[in-house]
């Protein structure tokens, strides 16, 4: 079910549950993701929730990626605008969130799909899940993921799945150890559901404590990582070979490199 809002906010009991509900596929433009930010703020602010669910209204879908009108003869300001909201604000969001969030994977995540769905503390996947960081094919890159995805898999894995922009399953996805479990499609809500009772039924003050070091322990220089790609990614975007493959793509061609 979809509602009118590309982002909604619900909390039932302890649990608030942030759904992306832009058809067909969950495209990523800057309303997004700044209702998404939002929603993580609101849950941090929320004192009757204590765990954080991110998940799709979209059957098969969590999220293709970016809006390609986001990036599509945008200046650098633009899109550093929008890079600002996709790296740094969700980051900041979840990082201060002071309760755990979990993404439950139900369909396809791409490129800033998998941005959403790695900002979480836990991400679970159905079986019929794929992942991927397509960002190549078009002429762009996956910028925080060269931040990232080395620290979870290595760099050569890592390395292979950047840069050629492959589709893998939700099983190579737990293999690598990008996703924590997978479930049968089916069974993606109720295991969602009794991972977060889980962490609900603990203390909320320690909770909170013990996931503020354990944020400390593993931040590192990763923020400034992140701060580092979005330079990154906006030299990139704005380049002539750039937008020649974002365009061919919209125009259903292959680029001319």
């Amino acid at each position: 079910m979809t509602s009118d809002n590309p982002v909604t906010y619900e909390r039932v009991g302890n649990i608030a549950r942030i759904r992306l509900s832009r058809p067909p596929v969950n495209a990523l433009s800057l309303e997004v993701i700044r209702a998404v930010v939002a929603a993580l703020r609101r849950a941090a602010d929320d004192t009757d929730a204590r765990v954080v669910v991110l998940a799709s209204a979209i059957a098969k879908r969590f999220s293709a990626g970016l809006d390609l009108d986001i990036l599509l003869g945008k200046s650098g300001a633009q899109i550093r605008e929008f890079l600002q909201a996709l790296y740094i604000d969700l980051y900041d969001a979840q990082y201060g969130l002071g309760k755990p969030s979990i993404a439950a994977v139900g369909g396809a995540a791409r490129g800033g799909g998998m941005t959403m769905a790695v900002s979480c503390d836990v991400v679970l996947a159905s079986e019929s899940a794929t992942f991927g960081y397509p960002e190549i094919d078009v002429g762009v890159i996956p910028a925080i993921h060269y931040a990232h995805l080395p620290r979870i898999v290595g760099r050569h894995r890592a390395f292979e799945l950047l840069f050629t922009g492959r589709v893998f399953s939700a099983a190579e996805a737990r293999e690598l150890g990008v996703v924590n479990r997978v479930v049968a499609d089916a069974e993606l809500e109720a295991e969602t559901e009794r991972l977060a009772a889980q962490f609900a039924a603990k203390s909320a003050a320690v909770l909170r404590m013990g996931r503020a070091a354990f944020m400390r322990q593993i931040d590192l220089d990763y923020r400034r990582s992140i701060a580092s790609a979005v330079d990154d990614f906006c030299n990139v975007a704005t380049s002539d070979e750039a937008q020649e493959g974002l365009r061919a793509f919209v125009e259903k061609r292959a680029p001319n490199w």
